[in-house]
């Protein structure tokens, strides 16, 4: 039975009769005021575009008219990849592994092939591409799949060693089956295998070999039905090829070789060759190497052949990366990849498989790369990879993203990147070249950072649905990485690895200042500039954030460890908490006591550091142990440009730095904020009870595919896994009953009763009334709580200019504005007519401009928002609003009376993960991710709900920790390790989302069939066609086991295509179905008109025989 609580029921009531006073007194005439210009209507959630590398591929297909290529996964999802900027993303609805791909070359088609046997038709002629049929086999499992070019004849080999042959028009099986029992020699009493390759002669189409797993080679004549020739080799085959003569055929073998066999030589391989063997001196077999996985066979018309293989090194190469080897003439060259090669594919100049194949490049896909090898060029270089395939380069521990930048920001950061760029590729153009970019009608600037684990950070260029990246910031340069004393490291460092991964990231673009957190508990704030520079020493401020309350029978202290001195609130002198001026001498490591105390991290390197144009280190924040506790990992960071501040945040309490100045203003532990008026008892806490690092909840590798939760686990006190701690506001474990103020689902805030913990986890900078009843704005900050309180910092600052860098910025905490159910994720401000106040920001300047002095600066110096005085003769009018958000509840307050005017309880089952305010076209709203994967919208000020879509069935912590808002109706989140899902909740947005996308099939015409030549047309030489319909046909072939595959129409046939378009495409795509139906009906037309012709001349020709033969009887012979 639960637990009565009457402090829960009394808090209830106190909410519900404060927020209806306030409603009644301000609700009604501030709804009248401000007009609410979004309605329902103008949001609807869809997909837009996946950008990164395919997680997890497992195979790959390529058209050589088209010129694109597609890319499966172990998990359904098909990415199809034209000319960079053209992407396109489809999904199996089973989710099971695609094994195999295959293009009707020239065609807008592809067969896909699933491991759970099924095979499905993708119509690629419309911008999303949908599935047209399917068949799902019942009894036997598909193993290999082969379409001849120009061919509607699909060959399909399975497990059983049988292959069945599907026509891909209709979907239908043909009755016409090679049975293995019949390929094979009838003395042979064991079963040959899986079907591990199935290819047509290129000379003879009705002749098709059959590579068998156990070492049987098959060349089977489709007419006569029966095996021509059987090759057997004792070791595993994993791949045939043919020559394109049609004489000759290669397979790869498990012990490393490779042999080559004529077809009418029986017995014995032509050649053997083992690529990477030892060959002994006394003739004998080279010893075994590791399989060869696949091998090509291409040809040129002028010079020696290509041999191509993957796999096949000796087995004394340990550690040596996977390979792919290049064969040509006497040359032999062994390429190491960085990752395990899935498959390879070489690009030829012809589709056709009986004539030259001149290669000129190879794809290889990786587990985690896709790289193309330039084969015309000396030392075979790889092409620059156009596509945005390096998200994961290391794994993306955070992001963000900015929609409707400045225009200038973008060229900005791509002119400091472009230098950059890596040497040594291939001059050639990107060979995957085909379909065509979409009518992008979104002209704004968009942006999006990702912070990865090695403590690079990332900017792309997101503009469009598009994705290139800009500019890359290695924040690890700032610390000395080598390490002499082991036994030192594992003093001082919190993570075992990636001690320098991002946690959180704050960017003014209008400023371009960034400040970075690490996971290391330390911060680095950067200013953007376009000329190197070389720092001597790398300004440092160190910082003892540690909340600690000494004994049960001690009064309650907060805010610092150990010998630490406690400021009253407010402040105004630098705290005493900084260590040193900003350089950086030795601090005390261990005192005698061997108690770790003034120790940060990581060590601040103490050589000069040469700055390239781009992001340079202004100022270096560390967190220090504290009497031998580690400092906790910060949770919440902001920056202001204008009032050059940040300020920072973890479980312990929050700091406020003057990067101008670099001096700590304000250094308190969270209950410090409140004053005398804290409104929780907290009892007590011993220093050294239940140490816990990383003021979030248990830690979670968001890097990881799987989001089960025993990869979570509770950090230990001093050492943690290379996992990032989450920040307060993402809460795994969740009671839906809870309804009071002082609970909350972090692991680190467990119990505020008993451990006396409130995490900051939001800060917002503002020029708003600092208390209740100011007559005049000031620049403040509000601060929000993991046990939903928000409070107010005043900041008095100096004049612009150089008083600025001499006089102190004062900052007094005032008190506390509102609080919420659940921790405080978001907050922002609103004008009196409900338009959004943005924070004061400074405009760009060159720092390292020659000449450049503080009246210069002044004049771009910053952009305050209008203060509303309200007026003296009447009642005191609201002047702004504040919007909080929080995990359980928004609320909307009018200033400076501080009356809540609007509330709305946004989930009472879950808790929201991540929450913006954003501007959309025509007004502002609340945008909402939940833990159950709902995504809501809500008005602003009214606090109505306009959108809530379940969007996504589970949550885990990856999605968690990623997913972004950002105006204009945009969205993101990672969805994978490897891969970026973009969102649109706009209902404009969503409407011209078809013309955005790009088109993957172009009308390109088919190059012609190689000449035969004279002689070859003359002695019959050349190619030799066969008549597949009438061989397969149901008319010869009969028809298929009823029992043997089920035939499933797609969902999007000719009237999903119908639906799938809008705008001016689906006027032409409707224009383009009914002409071809109109064609289609008219072909009928045709045909029955011939058929009458026929059979009205076959009468006639009877009667005429008729009339002939009884023209000279008589009446009684008849």
């Amino acid at each position: 039975m639960k637990k009565f609580n009457i402090r829960k029921v009394l808090d209830g009531l106190k909410e519900q009769a404060s927020s209806s006073v306030s409603s009644g007194q301000s609700g009604a005439p501030e709804n009248n005021l401000m007009h609410e210009t979004l309605q329902s209507e103008n949001f609807q959630l869809c997909k837009t575009v996946r950008h990164g590398f395919p997680y997890q591929p497992s195979s790959m297909a390529h058209d050589p008219v088209q010129k694109i290529l597609a890319i499966g996964t172990q998990s359904g999802a098909l990415r199809l990849f034209g000319r960079p900027g053209v992407e396109c993303y489809c999904q199996h609805e089973s989710g099971a592994a695609v094994i195999s791909l295959q293009f009707l070359i020239n065609e807008g088609a592809l067969v896909s092939a699933l491991a759970d046997d099924s095979v499905h038709l993708w119509n690629l002629r419309q911008r999303r591409p949908a599935i047209l049929h399917s068949l799902k086999f019942n009894r036997e499992r598909i193993t290999f799949v082969h379409l001849p070019f120009q061919s509607k004849w699909l060959y399909i080999g399975t497990e059983k060693g049988n292959i069945h042959i599907v026509n891909v028009e209709s979907f239908t099986l043909s009755g016409y089956v090679i049975m293995w029992n019949k390929a094979i020699e009838l003395s042979s009493k064991a079963h040959p295998g899986p079907v591990v390759h199935i290819s047509d002669n290129p000379m003879d189409e009705g002749k098709l070999i059959i590579g068998y797993e156990a070492g049987i080679v098959v060349l089977w004549d489709l007419k006569s039905k029966k095996a021509d020739y059987r090759y057997t080799y004792d070791e595993a085959i994993h791949s045939v090829a043919w020559h394109h003569e049609g004489k000759q055929f290669i397979c790869s073998h498990s012990d490393g070789t490779l042999t080559i066999w004529n077809i009418k030589g029986q017995g014995k391989p032509f050649q053997t060759i083992t690529p990477h063997g030892k060959q002994p001196k006394d003739g004998k077999k080279p010893e075994p190497c590791k399989p060869i996985l696949k091998v090509e066979y291409k040809t040129t018309r002028l010079g020696d052949p290509f041999m191509i293989l993957s796999g096949g090194l000796s087995y004394d190469t340990v550690g040596r990366r996977p390979c792919l080897t290049v064969m040509h003439g006497k040359s032999t060259a062994v390429l190491e990849m960085d990752y395990p090669i899935v498959d390879f594919l070489t690009l030829c100049e012809t589709p056709y498989s009986n004539d030259f194949q001149e290669p000129y490049a190879v794809v290889v896909l990786l587990e985690k790369d896709l790289v193309v090898i330039d084969l015309a060029q000396n030392g075979y270089p790889i092409f620059e990879n156009p596509y945005p395939l390096t998200i994961h380069e290391s794994p993306v521990t955070c992001c963000e993203y900015f929609a409707d930048c400045p225009v200038d920001l973008i060229p900005a950061l791509y002119s400091v990147g472009s230098r950059q760029k890596r040497q040594g590729y291939s001059k050639k153009e990107w060979p995957i070249s085909g379909g065509n970019w979409g009518l992008g009608t979104q002209s704004y600037p968009e942006i999006i950072i990702t912070g990865h684990a090695d403590g690079t950070v990332k900017f792309w260029d997101a503009s469009a649905i598009m994705l290139q990246v800009l500019y890359k910031l290695k924040t690890a340069k700032v610390f000395e990485k080598s390490r002499n004393n082991k036994e030192d490291k594992q003093n001082t460092e919190i993570v075992d690895e990636d001690p320098f991964a991002i946690q959180i990231m704050a960017w003014c673009p209008e400023s371009r200042m960034l400040c970075v957190a690490g996971v290391s508990a330390n911060l680095i704030i950067y200013r953007f500039s376009k000329q190197e520079i070389t720092t001597e020493v790398v300004q440092l401020l160190e910082v003892r954030l540690q909340y600690e309350v000494n004994d049960m029978e001690s009064p309650p202290e907060g805010g610092g460890g150990g010998d630490r001195d406690l400021p009253t609130p407010g402040a105004a002198s630098p705290s005493p908490q900084t260590t040193g001026p900003p350089t950086h001498p030795s601090t005390s490591s261990n005192s005698s006591d061997g108690v770790r105390d003034n120790v940060p991290c990581l060590k601040v390197r103490s050589t000069p550091l040469k700055q390239s144009s781009g992001y340079q280190v202004e100022l270096v924040v560390q967190l220090v142990w504290v009497s031998g506790e580690p400092p906790q990992q910060i949770t919440s960071l902001a920056l202001n440009s204008s009032y050059g501040l940040i300020v920072f945040g973890n479980s312990n309490g929050l700091a406020v730095v003057d990067y101008l100045q670099r001096t700590v203003l304000l250094n308190l532990g969270t209950v410090e904020l409140y004053g005398s008026n804290d409104p929780y008892q907290r009892q007590a806490r011993s220093p050294r009870k239940a140490r816990q690092p990383a003021g979030g909840n248990g830690l979670c590798d968001i890097n990881e595919g799987s989001a089960s939760e025993d990869r979570c686990k509770s950090p230990t006190s001093a050492k943690m896994s290379r996992k990032l701690s989450l920040p307060t506001e993402l809460k795994p474990d969740l009671d839906p009953r809870d309804s009071s103020f002082s609970r909350s689902r972090s692991s680190s805030v467990t119990s505020i009763d008993k451990e006396a913990r409130e995490a900051i986890t939001s800060f917002h900078f503002c020029e708003t009334f600092a208390r209740k009843g100011d007559s005049a704005i000031t620049p403040c900050l509000y601060v929000g709580t993991s046990l939903g309180t928000v409070l107010a910092v005043a900041l008095n600052l100096p004049p612009a200019g150089e008083q600025r860098l001499l006089q102190p910025v004062i900052v007094l905490p005032s008190g506390t504005l509102a609080r919420l159910k659940g921790s405080i994720l978001r907050m922002a401000f609103l004008d009196n007519t409900g338009t959004f106040l943005p924070p004061a920001f400074e405009t760009w300047y060159e720092p390292n401009a020659a000449g450049a002095d503080s009246e210069e600066r002044d004049k771009a110096r910053k952009r305050r928002p209008v203060s509303v005085s309200p007026s003296t003769s009447q009642e005191l009018q609201e002047s702004q609003y504040a919007v909080v958000c929080s995990e359980k509840q928004a609320k909307v307050i009018a200033l400076p009376s501080q009356n809540c005017i609007f509330k709305h309880s946004i989930t009472e089952t879950s808790f929201v993960l991540r929450a913006d305010v954003v501007q959309m076209n025509i007004g502002n709203c609340v945008a909402c991710f939940c833990a159950n994967g709902h995504i809501m919208t809500l008005s602003l000020p009214g606090l109505r709900p306009l959108l809530d879509v379940n969007y996504l069935p589970l949550t885990d912590m990856r999605i968690a920790r990623t997913f972004c808002f950002t105006n204009l109706g945009q969205a993101m989140y990672l969805t994978s390790p490897t891969e970026i899902q973009r969102i649109t909740y706009s209902q404009e947005t969503c409407e011209n989302l078809q013309e955005m996308l790009g088109e993957l099939f172009t009308p390109v015409e088919t190059p012609e069939a190689p000449n035969r030549g004279f002689f070859k047309g003359l002695f019959g030489g050349g190619a030799t066609s066969l008549d597949r319909e009438e061989l397969f046909g149901e008319t010869q072939a009969g028809k298929a086991s009823r029992g043997l595959a089920q035939h499933i129409p797609g969902p999007q046939g000719l009237e999903g295509m119908k639906g799938a378009a809008s705008g001016v495409v689906a006027d032409l795509a409707r224009a383009r179905i009914a002409l071809d139906e109109r064609g289609q009906k008219l072909g009928e037309l045709d045909e029955r008109t011939a058929a009458m012709l026929a059979s009205a001349d076959s009468f006639g020709k009877h009667a005429h025989d008729m009339m002939l033969k009884c023209k000279d009887k008589k009446w009684y012979q008849f």
